[in-house]
Formats: C-alpha cells, sequence, structure tokens
C-alpha cells in the first residue's frame, strides 16, 4: 500500500524537511545563532573562531532533536560548557537557554519573512492517505509546529499532533529516542509494527528503528541517503511522490 508493506495502517510524519521546507531555514537560524556566539568566544578566550558547519554540524548535532538538546550537543562537540540558565535568560544569553531562545527568535522571523512552502510531492501522499482513510500524525520537536502547520495550509490533513510543546508537558524523550513516536501511535489506536515513520534527520529514523516501527521511511533531502540507511530507514526515497509512482 503507497509504496509501504501491507500491514502498515497509520502515518507519522516529522514537519521539517519531509511536510515542509523549512529544514532550511532552520539551519541558517542556528548558523546565525552559534556563528555569532562562536565568533564572541574565540574573541572572549583568544582562540580561533570555526564557524558552525550548516550541513555536518546540522545533520550530526541538531537535526531532529529538541531545541535545547540540539543546542546542548553542539556546545558538547565543541568541547563548551555552558550553564543551562532558564526559559526567562534573554535571547543570545551565554546560557543553553539563552542561545536556543535567539535561534527560536531567528526562525519565526525566518518565517514570517519568507512563508512556509510544503513539499507538492508530500501533499499529495497526503491527499492520498485522506482520501484512503488512513490515519495520520505529525511529529515533531518543534515548539512552533501547529503555527507552521497553518501557514503552510496543511493543518487539516492530520488528526493528530505530537509537537514540542506536547514532549514538554507529557515529559517524553525527543529524538532519538521513540517516545514521541509512540506517544502518536498510541493516540492513533495502532501499534507500532503496523505504523510507518517518515524522516529526514538522522536522529528521527534513528527513532523510528528504535521504537519498533513497521516501516522507516528516509526522505533524502540533503544527499544523505547512506546516512538515513546507516540510523535505522528501512525504506529512502527523495520525495514522498516516488512511493505513489511505486505502487499506484
Amino acid at each position: 500500500m503507497l509504496g509501504l508493506p501491507d500491514r502498515i495502517e497509520a502515518f507519522l510524519f516529522d514537519l521539517d524537511g519531509v511536510l515542509t521546507q523549512t529544514a532550511k531555514v532552520h539551519a541558517a537560524a542556528w548558523k546565525d545563532m552559534f556563528d555569532a556566539f562562536l565568533r564572541a568566544e574565540a574573541a572572549r578566550t583568544g582562540t580561533e573562531f570555526v564557524p558552525f558547519d550548516p550541513g555536518g554540524d546540522y545533520d550530526r548535532y541538531v537535526d531532529g532533536r529538541p531545541r535545547l538538546d540540539g543546542t546542548r550537543q553542539f556546545l558538547a562537540s565543541r568541547g563548551i560548557e555552558l550553564p543551562e540558565g532558564t526559559p526567562e535568560d534573554p535571547p543570545g544569553s551565554r546560557t543553553v537557554q539563552g542561545l536556543s531562545s535567539a535561534k527560536n527568535d531567528t526562525v519565526l522571523r525566518l518565517i514570517r519573512e519568507q512563508g512556509v512552502q510544503p513539499y507538492p510531492g508530500s501533499v499529495a501522499y497526503l491527499h492520498r492517505l485522506r482520501e484512503l482513510g488512513l490515519p495520520r500524525a505529525v511529529v515533531s520537536s518543534s515548539a512552533n509546529c501547529r503555527d507552521v502547520l497553518r501557514a503552510a495550509g496543511i493543518d487539516d490533513l492530520f488528526e493528530v499532533v505530537v509537537d514540542g510543546l506536547a514532549l514538554a508537558r507529557d515529559h517524553l524523550a525527543g529524538k532519538p529516542a521513540p517516545d514521541t513516536f509512540l506517544a502518536a501511535a498510541r493516540q492513533l489506536g495502532t501499534a507500532p509494527e503496523r505504523a510507518a515513520v517518515f524522516e529526514d534527520a538522522l536522529a528521527g529514523v534513528a527513532a523510528g528503528r528504535a521504537g519498533g516501527f513497521g516501516a522507516v521511511v528516509g526522505v533524502n533531502r540533503t544527499g544523505q541517503a547512506g546516512a538515513l540507511r546507516e540510523h535505522g530507514a528501512t525504506i529512502v526515497v527523495d520525495d514522498l511522490a516516488e512511493l505513489l509512482e511505486e505502487r499506484g
């Protein structure tokens, strides 16, 4: 069914990079925030400024993870320890919370300026699922998930949304832990082995594998098909339209 094993009856989608063309916006926001921080750190410590790589650093440390986890992971990769801080820290403060807030402010500004475009192949796939009456969920670490869905005009295509707000409210571990996907499957009344996960992030496909899902579709937007398979993807496509073409 729809390019997937016949046992699959529910469909769980990541947002950025799978449904909407916002992964590049997030990568740009992370770079803007971290480069400002790293430049200031280099001046403060008298060390060389090594900028954030929106390819390798983004894929390895922040893509698909909750915002605070992404900040912590990247800082750890550079051997930098900062206080955790609080959500009240001003954006850009020298704390995990302050840097994360600065990143979020930049994302929101870029979305306001540029808008949000969904991937046409993903929209076609979602409409086909709805025509068939198959349950659909969005599973995203972003606290801005519902706003992005509305801006992209696809918020009416899902029965369930598990986002960054639900993650905090329900004390769910973020990707690469499978908790958010498992929560979405429970809300849809489906066992993991009968559900498919759609992810473009390495942390996301790892979460799908860890959760024992019946299919993990790696969406290869950035030329990392091999890495997606290594992290747990059972199927890799460049666009979801390929799945419609595959089985009709």
